[in-house]
Formats: C-alpha cells, sequence, structure tokens
C-alpha cells in the first residue's frame, strides 16, 4: 500500500515543480526582455544627448501600475489567473512587434508609447503570477518560492540589462541602420514570443473570486484598498517598506547610468554591467532571504539589512575621491552589498504581503501593493529629475540617498513589532 500511495505523491511532487518551472519561465524571460528593452532605450536616450528621456520612460512604463492596479487585481481574483498570464502575454507580443518597427526607425513617439503599453501588460501579469505562489504552495514554503522567482527574474533583469548595452555596442549597419539596433529589435520580438508559448504551461487554478466587484472607481478604489491596511499595522508597514525598496531600487539604476556614462566616462557595456552586479546582488540576498526569515519574527532582517543598504551607498558616494586603480573593485563590492541586502530586505515583506490577505481579495491586495510599488518608481523618476535639474554629482546622489534609507532603517527599528506577525 505504501508503495502507490508513494509513487502518487511523487508524481504530485514532480507535477508540482513542472508548473513551478513554468512559473519561473516566464517570470525570467519577460523580466529578461522588458529591462533588455528598458535599458535599451535609455541607453540610446543618453547617448543621443537626451538623458532627461531616461526619467519620462521611468514615468510611462510605472503609468500604468498606478492607473490599472484595481483593474489587474480585479482580473486575477475574477478569472483564472492563467488565463490572465496567457492573456497578457499576448498584448506583449503585440506591443513588441510596433516597439521593433520603433527601434529600427528610431521613432521616439512610437518607442515611448510601446514602453507605455509594456508597463500595462506587466501591471496585469504581476497580481496574477504573484497570486497563483499561494495558490500552487502552502504558506510555509510561499518565501522560499519567492527567493526562487525572484532570483529567476533578477538574472532576467541582469541580463537584459547587461545584454543591451553590449548589443548596442556591436558595429556595423544594415541599411544605414546601426547594426546593434537592429539586432536588439530583432531579438525583443523574438523574446516576446518565446514567453507567450511559455505562458501556457504555467499552472491554472479556477477563479478565487467569480463575484468580485468591477473597480468603477479605477486607482481610487486601490488607494481605498491601501488605506484599509492601516487596520492591519504590518500589513501596512510591508506595504510601504516593499514600495521604498522599488523607489530606492530605481533611483539607483538611473544614477548608475548617469554615473558610469557622464561622470566615470565609461562604455554602455560597461553601465549596463554595473547595473547588473546589484541585480546579481538582488538575487543571492532572495536565496539568502528565508535564512533569515524564518518564524513568527520574519521582519527582523529588515532594519540591518536596510541598514546594510545605506553603507553600501556611501561607499559608492565616496569611490570618486579614491585612486583611480581602486575606483572599479571597491564600486563592483559595493554595489554587490546594496544588492544583497535589497534582497534580504524585500523577499519577507512580499511573501508577507502574498500570504497575509484572505484567499478572495489577494490579487486586488498584491495589485495595490503594486501600484504602492510604482508610486515610488515614479517618485524615483521626479527625484533623479531634480538632481540632475539641480546638477548634483551622481556619485553625491547616492549620499543623499543613503541618508534616506537610514532614515526608513530608523523608522523600521522603531515601529516594528517586537513579538509575532500578528501584531
Amino acid at each position: 500500500m505504501d508503495g502507490p500511495l508513494n509513487e502518487s505523491s511523487g508524481i504530485k511532487r514532480l507535477r508540482t515543480r513542472g508548473k513551478f518551472a513554468a512559473m519561473t519561465g516566464v517570470y525570467f524571460a519577460g523580466a529578461l526582455n522588458d529591462n533588455f528593452c528598458r535599458q535599451g532605450v535609455m541607453l540610446l536616450a543618453v547617448a543621443a544627448g537626451i538623458g532627461k528621456l531616461q526619467s519620462y520612460i521611468t514615468i510611462l512604463f510605472t503609468l500604468p501600475f498606478i492607473l490599472f492596479a484595481g483593474h489587474a487585481g480585479y482580473l486575477s481574483d475574477r478569472f483564472s489567473k492563467r488565463t490572465v498570464i496567457i492573456g497578457v502575454k499576448l498584448v506583449s507580443v503585440i506591443a513588441y512587434i510596433f516597439g521593433a518597427i520603433g527601434l529600427y526607425l528610431m521613432s521616439w513617439p512610437v518607442i515611448l508609447t510601446v514602453v507605455f503599453v509594456i508597463g500595462a501588460q506587466a501591471t496585469f501579469f504581476s497580481p496574477a503570477i504573484n497570486g497563483t505562489i499561494p495558490e500552487l504552495y502552502p504558506a510555509d514554503r510561499v518565501v522560499t518560492a519567492n527567493g526562487i522567482l525572484t532570483m529567476a527574474a533578477n538574472v532576467g533583469i541582469l541580463l537584459g540589462s547587461s545584454l543591451a548595452g553590449a548589443v548596442l555596442d556591436i558595429k556595423g549597419t544594415i541599411n544605414s541602420v546601426p547594426l546593434g539596433i537592429c539586432l536588439a529589435a530583432g531579438a525583443v520580438l523574438g523574446m516576446a514570443f518565446v514567453t507567450f508559448f511559455i505562458s501556457f504551461f504555467v499552472p491554472g487554478f479556477p477563479a478565487a473570486s467569480p463575484n468580485a466587484r468591477f473597480p468603477w472607481g479605477g486607482p481610487l478604489d486601490s488607494f481605498i484598498t491601501l488605506a484599509h491596511t492601516r487596520r492591519d499595522p504590518l500589513l501596512a508597514k510591508s506595504v510601504f517598506a516593499k514600495a521604498f525598496f522599488w523607489f530606492a531600487g530605481y533611483l539607483q539604476i538611473l544614477i548608475i547610468n548617469a554615473m558610469v556614462l557622464e561622470q566615470f566616462g565609461l562604455t554602455k557595456t560597461m553601465t549596463s554591467i554595473m547595473v547588473g552586479i546589484e541585480l546579481v546582488g538582488i538575487g543571492a540576498g532572495s536565496m539568502l532571504a528565508p535564512l533569515f526569515s524564518k518564524g513568527a519574527r520574519w521582519h527582523r532582517s529588515l532594519t540591518p539589512s536596510a541598514m546594510l543598504m545605506a553603507g553600501g551607498m556611501f561607499v559608492v558616494a565616496a569611490v570618486p575621491y579614491l585612486p583611480a586603480e581602486a575606483r572599479k573593485p571597491v564600486i563592483v563590492g559595493a554595489l554587490a552589498l546594496i544588492g544583497i541586502a535589497g534582497g534580504v530586505f524585500c523577499i519577507p515583506v512580499t511573501s508577507f504581503i502574498q500570504v497575509r490577505p484572505a484567499g478572495d481579495v489577494k490579487g486586488k491586495m498584491i495589485a495595490s501593493s503594486n501600484l504602492a510599488d510604482f508610486l515610488g518608481v515614479l517618485l524615483s523618476g521626479v527625484v533623479f529629475y531634480v538632481f540632475d535639474r539641480l546638477h548634483i554629482k551622481p556619485s553625491n546622489c547616492f549620499a543623499i540617498e543613503a541618508i534616506m534609507v537610514l532614515a526608513v532603517a530608523g523608522w523600521l527599528a522603531a515601529t516594528l513589532p517586537k513579538g509575532t506577525d500578528n501584531a
């Protein structure tokens, strides 16, 4: 009797792993393509002498998370999340067809429109894929699953961000169009089709809330959902902490692009590598996070990891004052430290937001949290614009950001519960 039971259990585990592998694959491929496109477009803007477009690109990509968060949560709860995932990846294919055309023609209106649409498909994808995790796994395995998915996403972000500069630096022309741009256009379109294909293998579960109410209030509904988190102080702090992480992370990407290209005069490839180093660190930190986030006091790692992030930022700010030969190894080490600490910081709060809400409103809560995240990203574009207008050196911007992170670390230390996660 034990044999068949064990065999059945083993087959179930294999099937679950296969479904999770498909989720990981679609997460990885989507992250790779979106970040290859976004980083490539920002590098092209900086190289063309219109670096201010970095802020516009960031705003256009994040605006859908604010406008459509409520609708994304509604679809995630109202329909099977698998159906939503396949649908948004089809939209992604269509968007990248126009994106490839826009890159080939170097038409900034087309490119910027595609950036907005890609942000919109990501808005609807996130609550669907993240809401599937607690449907596939019990609560005690969600942190580990998030760590793996985040690692996969960051590898995708790393490859996308790093390859963007390397591909654009390829010499040659096709019909007077730079070869690097032609290859980039083909790459984003090809990867969009691959991601769409993988999406058919993600797990499907019945709709969590078939009678969910359509969010006629749009963003207002999401803001109301966020306002209601005040009834659960730890959930509210988690939402804020995750949003701040996104603000700090995106602000750093903008600063790194300007610092390496303009302040240090290095190549687009080196710029992408520097961004990639931090992303590798985030991936490593994501895998380490479950070690520090077990049990009732899962939040105890937040303050120390925030302080480590701030320390790394201060080191980056000091790099211009170091001897030339020491700059690269120091900045590499500092960015890796920032990334590792960031991964340890982000995964516990992400997992808590997925597990804490009731099953029929998980999509709504995750989408509303995403809105908060991308308000942070939008704010990063505004802050970078202010830094640029004030002509603050990019390395000094790191010091200013470090002070912000220290302030948040102090607030967390003062307000986080000292007991259980139900505080």
